[in-house]
């Protein structure tokens, strides 16, 4: 399946004459708004594609729902006033918008040099990404803002499921509460999480439903880790990044940075 036919079956599944369509063929993406608001979402293509070919309708289905969602959100009127317990930061790529399509900013911090952290007020079927238009309206400065998102983000549960491959072993977190990939600013479970490791930890955060933690215990488990990330970042509906980091007191660096860096510092 191409772009193209992608498009096609979105835009049927979508029927609405309150919907509107862009499709953008060379950055593979389909823009779809509310014409009444103008407000909408920019869909990239190919990680669509990918979990189509995994699951086939399921997937169209999970898209579907997930555009559906987010447009009935935007359309709504919101407050966060009484709603402190339901603000998170979430983990967006670097090259995710600084700005909506009106133009105005979100409120956005700098994480690492692959990933970028927004903020959101949760609408229990989608959320919605914090503005500083919104900010303003609501009473809010960015500092507590930051800070109500970073307490909630320490409340989540943070089970995981294990596996073992090659002596190196995996956990996962994939609630699909849309903040999987938030745990990573759980420095305190993080580090608890070091505490039991025997290798060396590395993070992975591939699209926004899942986070895994690695105990690399032998060379192979790099390669593994590469493999899940890059397997997760094609098949996510919002995906982040295919890099791995390392995790060492706090301190997250991608993988590729590091190996370049030992390169560079053997001795000739």
């Amino acid at each position: 399946m191409n772009s193209k036919r992608m498009k096609d079956l979105l835009m049927e599944k979508l029927q609405s004459p309150h919907l509107q369509f862009q499709f953008d063929p060379k950055k593979d993406t389909i823009r779809i708004e509310n014409s009444e608001t103008g407000k909408g979402i920019t869909i990239d293509l190919p990680p669509v594609i990918a979990k189509w070919e995994n699951s086939g309708e399921k997937a169209i289905e999970e898209t579907v729902y997930y555009v559906e969602e987010a447009i009935k959100a935007m359309g709504g009127k919101h407050s966060m006033q009484g709603q402190e317990s339901k603000i998170f930061p979430v983990i967006r790529s670097t090259s995710f918008p600084l700005k909506d399509h009106s133009g105005i900013p979100f409120i956005a911090d700098d994480h690492t040099a692959e990933t970028r952290i927004f903020y959101a007020l949760d609408l229990g079927n989608t959320y919605r990404l914090i503005d500083e238009k919104f900010l303003e309206q609501q009473g809010w400065n960015p500092d507590h803002l930051r800070e109500v998102a970073m307490f909630n983000v320490r409340g989540l549960s943070t089970n995981v499921k294990t596996d073992s491959v090659a002596g190196n072993v995996y956990h996962f977190v994939s609630t699909k509460d849309g903040y999987d990939a938030s745990r990573i600013l759980n420095d305190s479970w993080l580090k608890s999480m070091q505490e039991k490791m025997e290798g060396t930890m590395a993070l992975a955060v591939p699209h926004q439903d899942v986070l895994i933690v690695a105990d690399i215990r032998n060379e192979t488990g790099y390669d593994v880790l590469a493999q899940m990330a890059m397997s997760f970042f094609a098949s996510g509906l919002v995906p982040i990044t295919a890099l791995s980091f390392l995790y060492e007191n706090g301190d997250l660096e991608p993988v590729f940075i590091l190996g370049r860096n030992k390169k560079n510092n053997s001795p000739k």
